[in-house]
């Protein structure tokens, strides 16, 4: 089972479906679809189970897959983010921190911890 993105004229990617590995029958599956091979378990040019890293990142509704690159990059998040040209991730301007849990503040450039409230021990009512 192997993943393909389908791209309009403008190499934005509008469909991601399962179909046929490379290896089964004689056939160029990237070509028999006309759409371009994805890893789910790639991201950043590693795939996480040590297979075979496709195209830097998986493809998904709305990538960009740039040529050049043989690349799928997710839209820029935030005007102030770098593209890593090594992975293809962007980046922000400032490292996310070890502990907790945070939002990117872009007018601030920085990232905002983000409130979690506290979980009630109540016992929810129910109507009966």
């Amino acid at each position: 089972m192997a993943h393909y993105a389908v791209l309009d004229n403008n190499n934005i990617v509008t469909q991601v479906f399962v179909g046929k590995d490379e290896g089964e029958g004689d056939i160029n599956w990237e070509e028999y679809y006309g759409a371009k091979r994805t890893s789910y378990n790639t991201r950043g040019g590693v795939h996480s189970e040590d297979g075979t890293p496709f195209r830097k990142n998986y493809a998904g509704i709305g990538c960009t897959y740039d040529e050049e690159r043989d690349a799928f990059i997710s839209p820029q998040p935030y005007a102030s983010w770098t593209l890593n040209e090594d992975t293809c991730l962007w980046e922000s301007p400032v490292p996310y921190p070890s502990e907790g849990m945070f939002e990117w503040d872009e007018d601030n450039q920085k990232w905002a911890e983000v409130e979690i409230p506290e979980a009630s021990s109540e016992t929810p009512q129910t109507d009966q």
